[in-house]
């Protein structure tokens, strides 16, 4: 007995010691609080790090030579101010992934959307303000495949004396969920839209950047989570994969969920949770299991038909203090890789904390289908061109509008009235309606086609929006992360199959609040928000391939009457094209 409190004592201290050290990943405390606002500066320096993952080396885009990158800490209502400066072959932008960007759209990041890249040599400074946010958030690269691995975490700690709405946690910890790939990812993208076809899957999922140990050469890559027996830590989970969901759970523990997408929720308790691309959960956990080394998960949900995936999962070690190296770690239970009812259940029961205001009279109804499409071939090297179903060339759309990014930043062009970039006639409805999940066009490439353009869509300010988001089975049903930036909205409808207003049962008292919505497979989801920020706001599913296929639209929002309703200057250094 003498000897286990006295190895106990070691790793309790041995803990506080690792916790005041930053880590990379994880923080087992919370930063000293400051009273009123102030101000945190970080200093990003793209770079080209070599690092051997699965017997291969390469070179990779990081921050600052960190893969994850550095994580951003800051308190609710704290400017922020990021100087990136791009010593990389690459062009490069950073989007900062749930933060609204009230009256700072010039800061949102999606390259030609807010901006032009920071070029080689380069570099720009990006300033917002968490207006009324805290929570987890992530930053990433918003150009070409480069979020591949250049991402990180964003930790906004609530204001001076403001309480968790739960049981301050003994530790809280970042887990990032991401892919990797062995061939440079620049070059992977370009193979992928040559062709015309899909691309191919991850060489590994990681946690925390570590593939773990069921992967070639990755015995000893492997993330692990000391804790010690019977305290409660805070997870805040990120996914920061390019082309696939995930399921996560940690072997013979519950995961209770208290915040969704930076927002508070009420307690929600699961065996296992799937998010998405772009999706960010925060859990408690409870070390309250028998002395061991349990797994923690990383699989893939793939919900898409005739999709090559990978299916080996990550693993990491949930690890009690008194462990062993040696002992065998317990296996997590995950899904079955297509378990829709797996997927959708956490999201059935998600409720924001409080009772929300929603908006209950609707100035603008949008109904918005999106789904995959197989373009006719125009080249005259099909063979090489063409890879798709049927010979043809694969695209996504919404409306059946695929969208073409310009070679300019559409919010520059807006606010400059320059002409013949893009156009504001995205249709607020279908151009066509149809049975969408059972009988969407298939005969590929014949029926399958979109139209391409730069179409954007203009709300007034103070708007009250509705906007349906229809999955079409057209290729595949598939469920789709779709992010809108600049806000976050309440998803007040979620279902399967076609939206049926008649039908279909809203939540106007406490749905979740949040900014990416896994739209679910073969079904529907509503959502509502007021159009109160001002500025050209990207909204685009957060699958890459899905992205660069023309699964996005932008939304154009108006300024108001006075000065906190209307976008100010743009920066004098924005980057040029």
């Amino acid at each position: 007995m003498t000897n286990l409190v006295t190895t106990l004592f070691i790793h309790f201290c041995l803990h506080l010691f690792l916790c005041t050290n930053y880590s990379k990943y994880a923080v087992g405390f919370r930063p000293q609080q400051q009273g009123g606002r102030s101000t945190k500066f970080s200093d990003f320096k793209v770079q080209t790090t070599r690092i051997t993952k699965l017997c291969n080396t390469k070179d990779i885009p990081t921050i600052n030579g960190m893969y994850p990158g550095p994580v951003v800490y800051a308190q609710e209502d704290d400017k922020v101010i990021v100087r990136v400066t791009n010593e990389s072959p690459y062009n490069i932008t950073i989007h900062w992934h749930g933060i609204r960007q009230r009256l700072s759209c010039w800061s949102d990041g999606p390259s030609y959307v807010t901006q032009c890249p920071i070029q080689t040599g380069q570099n720009f400074t990006y300033e917002f303000t968490l207006v009324q946010q805290k929570g987890t958030f992530f930053w990433h690269a918003h150009v070409s495949w480069l979020r591949a691995t250049v991402y990180g975490a964003i930790v906004v700690y609530p204001k001076k004396g403001i309480p968790y709405p739960f049981k301050f946690p003994y530790g809280e910890h970042i887990i990032i969920l991401g892919e990797y790939w062995m061939k440079d990812m620049v070059q992977i993208e370009e193979a992928v839209l040559a062709s015309g076809g899909a691309p191919p899957p991850a060489d590994a999922f990681t946690i925390n950047g570590q593939p773990g140990p069921n992967y070639n050469c990755s015995a000893n890559d492997i993330y692990k989570l000391d804790v010690v027996p019977g305290k409660t830590y805070l997870l805040r989970l990120i996914n920061a994969a390019l082309n696939q969901e995930h399921f996560f759970a940690i072997a013979n523990h519950k995961l209770k969920i208290v915040e969704v997408d930076a927002e508070y929720t009420k307690p929600l308790t699961t065996e296992r949770v799937m998010l998405g691309p772009g999706q960010t959960l925060n859990v408690l956990v409870r070390a309250d299991k028998p002395i061991a080394r349990y797994s923690m998960a990383m699989g893939p949900y793939q919900s898409a038909k005739n999709v090559t995936f990978q299916n080996i999962t990550s693993i990491a070690y949930f690890q009690y203090f008194g462990a062993t190296a040696n002992d065998l770690s317990l296996p997590a239970a995950l899904p079955r890789f297509d378990d829709n009812l797996a997927a959708k259940t956490v999201m059935d029961g998600l409720r924001s904390l409080n009772p929300a205001t929603v908006p209950k009279d609707i100035d603008r109804n949008l109904f918005v289908t999106i789904g995959l499409n197989v373009q006719k071939c125009q080249s005259k090297n099909p063979q090489k061109d063409c890879q798709a179903k049927g010979g043809g060339v694969m695209a996504a759309s919404m409306n059946n509008i695929s969208f073409s990014k310009p070679n300019i930043s559409i919010l520059e062009a807006y606010y400059k009235n320059i002409s013949g970039y893009f156009t504001q006639d995205f249709p607020g409805v279908p151009l066509k309606f149809y049975d969408f999940v059972n009988g969407a066009p298939n005969n590929p490439p014949t029926d399958t086609n979109s139209l391409n353009g730069t179409r954007t869509y203009v709300l007034d300010y103070g708007t009250r929006v509705q906007l349906i988001l229809q999955d079409t089975s057209t290729v595949s049903t598939e469920n789709h992360p779709i992010h809108l930036h600049g806000y976050s909205f309440y998803v007040v409808g979620y279902g399967t199959g076609n939206y049926d207003p008649d039908t279909a049962n809203f939540n106007l008292v406490d749905p979740p609040y949040m900014n990416t919505i896994g739209v679910p497979v073969g079904g529907w989801a509503a959502i509502r928000f007021v159009a109160d920020n001002p500025g050209a706001w990207f909204m685009h599913c957060h699958l890459e391939i899905h992205l660069s296929w023309g699964l996005s639209v932008v939304l154009i929002v108006k300024n108001g009457e006075g000065p906190l309703e209307r976008l100010p200057h743009p920066p004098a250094d924005l980057p040029r094209c």
